[in-house]
């Protein structure tokens, strides 16, 4: 049986000042889990589960989780989890030290900022993930990493995507190797110009899109063509398009 204690302690999780606190954050569900466990990207603290989720679970995987396993009721999860239906479990990771993002030569990084949604963040890093992008730099602003819903979004992508968060103008000035690409309503047509190798592909807010200070710094600015009357897309899948128009040969 959970203490009160420890579902309080759960709980706070969802708060991103209890998380900084802990140093933990928490998964829910299998599929994210599992993966999180196989992989190792992130240090397992414990696992709370359902008999039905250890029944799945291989016992070599198991072995090596050791005591970290509890098993829990249905109504006991109910309480920990963040969705109204929850999944079978929740398992707490610790957060890791924070990576150094800088733009390399040879690849793309991402840059967001003041992304406000879980969900879109959560989107961006997995399809940051589907075209092999590696490093993503985020405004200090940005909804953090570590919250519930971008960690169930992400659908694991976030242990092979790296995130950084800092003040943007700069890290702009420091990391201006590569060529920096405004994500704007009125630029240059982004289906019409060639791929790229490198470079920093700059995404705004959802609803105000990229700082001017940032715009001014840009080498191009780029645009998805609009031929219908919506006045602007999500930011989530504004990235998609914008990457799979960069990286096609």
């Amino acid at each position: 049986m959970l203490s009160k204690a420890t579902i309080k302690d759960i709980q706070s999780l969802q708060h991103k000042k209890f998380r900084n606190e802990s140093n933990l954050f928490a998964a829910e569900g299998p599929k994210v889990v599992d993966e999180f466990l196989t992989t190792g990207y992130f240090a397992c603290e414990k696992v709370l589960a359902t008999a039905k989720w250890k029944g799945w679970q291989d016992e070599k995987l198991l072995a090596t989780l050791d005591e970290k396993v509890q098993l829990i009721e249905e109504f006991e999860l109910e309480k920990i989890a963040s969705y109204s239906t929850p999944n079978k479990v929740v398992a707490l990771f610790k957060i890791p030290k924070s990576p150094t993002i800088k733009a390399e030569k040879g690849s793309i990084t991402i840059l967001l900022d003041s992304i406000q949604d879980p969900g879109n963040l959560g989107t961006i890093i997995r399809t940051a993930d589907w075209f092999g992008i590696k490093n993503i730099i985020c405004s200090e602003n940005t909804v953090d990493q570590y919250n519930s819903k971008v960690v169930q979004s992400t659908m694991a992508s976030l242990g092979r995507v790296n995130l950084g968060y800092t003040n943007l103008e700069k890290w702009v000035e420091e990391n201006h190797n590569v060529p920096l690409l405004a994500a704007v309503l009125n630029g240059t047509s982004v289906a019409s110009r060639a791929s790229v190798t490198e470079g920093v592909l700059m995404i705004g807010n959802e609803a105000n899109g990229l700082s001017q200070t940032l715009i001014e710094e840009a080498d191009e600015l780029i645009t998805i063509p609009r031929l219908g009357g919506a006045e602007s897309l999500n930011a989530a899948v504004a990235t998609s398009i914008f990457l799979y128009e960069l990286t096609k040969h």
